[in-house]
């Protein structure tokens, strides 16, 4: 069973663990560093306790946390009118290709209704195949792909430009 759960000021901490271990993964394709202490960090974790419109969410299956999804109205384009942005989204190995992820995409779109952006990073193929089928599936195809992002401000820490999908739900 997956479920999701809203992330408690309390559970702050292992949700930043749980970064950690995303942003490691991660830095294969962006190639960003750790720092001094040997740490990603996450600028915008204190975002998510403070701001409105952050949610902040656990993907639980069976009662233990398979992951983790980050939702915010903060667009990844800023020149295009959205709602809602699935601004981090992270599975567990253990959980992958089980359909975790898909139903934890489905339940994060069902409780947010508007105009979605979501971003992605063309290198990292296990994501883009994921993000294609998911919101293929998800929007019936109504969705609009640009791939190469032009405006450079999208563009991952390594320079790549991104890949940005843009719906409504």
């Amino acid at each position: 069973m997956v479920e999701l759960t809203a992330v408690t000021a309390q559970e702050k901490e292992i949700l930043n663990n749980l970064l950690e271990k995303y942003q490691y993964e991660f830095s294969q394709w962006d190639m960003r560093d750790v720092d001094e202490n040997g740490l990603f960090g996450y600028e915008y974790l204190d975002c998510y306790f403070t701001e409105p419109n952050r949610f902040p969410y656990f993907i639980r299956v069976d009662g233990r946390i398979a992951g983790f999804a980050l939702v915010s109205d903060y667009p990844e384009v800023p020149d295009r009118p959205t709602d809602f942005c699935l601004s981090e989204f992270f599975i567990l190995y253990k959980y992958r290709k089980s359909g975790v992820g898909r139903e934890a995409v489905r339940q994060i779109l069902d409780c947010h209704r508007g105009r979605w952006q979501l971003k992605r990073h063309p290198h990292n193929m296990a994501s883009v195949y994921f993000w294609n089928k998911v919101i293929a599936d998800y929007t019936h195809g109504d969705y609009t792909l640009v791939g190469n992002y032009p405006d450079r401000s999208v563009d991952y820490d390594d320079g790549t430009p991104a890949d940005v999908f843009f719906f409504e739900n």
